[in-house]
């Protein structure tokens, strides 16, 4: 009877569940007290050791190296409460190192990490497919970075906080670009912006504005002039800030000249003929604000023969007074000296969503 009764203790630690202890060496599966976690793989010394898989009980999981007993070494991490998923380099327990973060929300992070948060060169991809290569900091474009943006444009130069700041360039999908410096993610300090029409500013900016901008587009010379059809003829054309000082800092704006003569009703056996007029144009009469429209006619170049565009006017003036006649009519402005062209110089405040033709006159625009 004792021999029986002292062979029960034995059988019934042979029966033991095994997983009420973790296994000392080898291959072995552990559930935790709490019943939250579950580890299945290699085991040293009693720890979790070499490869191996840990589940939570919400859906996420962990596979990959452990030393003794802590996720360390490379592996995949599955957040089962975001989707987001990370293979790479961990350390204790958290992703350190090179590795690459798939977001459930779309885009994705390859690069550098530290504590789990984006810390060193890598490259973003967000879920708009805007894509960020460079230095990151505390999880943020921090540093040295190039960016791509939805639109097509193109940022290179300085971060602070995810902001733009420092020294950079950035290129328009239009053709526009801006070099110089910034301030919370606006033109700050000195730069230079070449706009796609052809337009340089070259200045101080202030909250994405340029400081001495052209307020006015101003044409000197005499009071009036006497142009013959054929003839050349030269203007001079200024860009004045509010105070009448030359905008030094601006160039490269293109101008055109329009001429016309004054629309009237002329009897039907009337013969005058003034100036030469293409018979085949149907080009809509001119607006003044004189009271009356005029019909554009061409202003002849006597080397090519061509069309010579050379300053945009917007108004017109008589120059033939006997009323009743085809009258020729120029832009007062032009024969005016230190007159304003009607309309000024629009503000450079946003760019026009798409090259602009390259004989009109367009605004320098901040770059936004």
């Amino acid at each position: 009877m004792a021999a029986a009764g002292g062979g029960n203790p034995s059988s019934s630690r042979s029966f033991r569940d095994p997983r009420r202890r973790p296994p000392r060496e080898g291959y072995g599966v552990y559930v935790y007290p709490n019943s939250f976690f579950r580890y299945e793989g290699e085991w040293k010394g009693g720890k979790k050791h070499g490869w191996g898989k840990l589940l939570f009980k919400d859906g996420s999981y962990y596979e990959g190296e452990f030393v003794d007993g802590e996720i360390t070494g490379e592996g995949c991490r599955l957040w089962a409460s975001s989707g987001n998923t990370y293979s790479g380099q961990f350390v204790l327990g958290e992703p350190q190192g090179h590795g690459i973060m798939k977001y459930k929300a779309g885009g994705h992070y390859e690069g550098e990490l530290s504590h789990g948060a984006r810390e060193g060169h890598g490259h973003l991809v967000d879920p708009d497919g805007q894509a960020y290569w460079g230095s990151f900091h505390d999880n943020k474009r921090h540093g040295q970075g190039h960016m791509v943006f939805q639109n097509g444009d193109k940022y290179e130069g300085n971060w602070v906080q995810d902001r733009r700041q420092g020294h950079g360039v950035l290129c328009r999908a239009d053709g526009s670009t801006y070099e110089g410096q910034w301030h919370s993610d606006v033109f700050s300090g000195l730069g230079n912006m070449t706009h796609c029409s052809g337009a340089i500013y070259r200045g101080m900016w202030i909250n994405g504005h340029p400081v001495a901008q052209a307020k006015r587009i101003v044409i000197t010379g005499p009071e009036v002039m006497d142009v013959a059809q054929g003839s050349s003829f030269t203007l001079s054309v200024q860009l004045q800030q509010d105070n009448g000082e030359v905008a030094k800092g601006e160039d490269g704006r293109v101008l055109k000249i329009s001429a016309g003569v004054r629309y009237v009703q002329l009897p039907a056996y009337s013969e005058v003929s003034f100036f030469k007029v293409n018979k085949d144009s149907q080009e809509t009469p001119i607006q003044t604000p004189f009271g009356f429209d005029c019909i554009a006619y061409p202003l002849w170049s006597p080397k090519s023969g061509g069309l010579e565009p050379r300053a945009a006017l917007e108004s017109a003036r008589d120059l033939l007074p006997p009323k009743g006649e085809l009258e020729p009519a120029l832009a007062s402005n032009t024969f005016r000296g230190q007159r304003d062209i009607p309309g000024g110089v629009p503000d450079l405040g946003s760019l026009p969503p798409a090259r602009p033709s390259p004989r009109t006159l367009e605004p320098l625009s901040s770059l936004q």
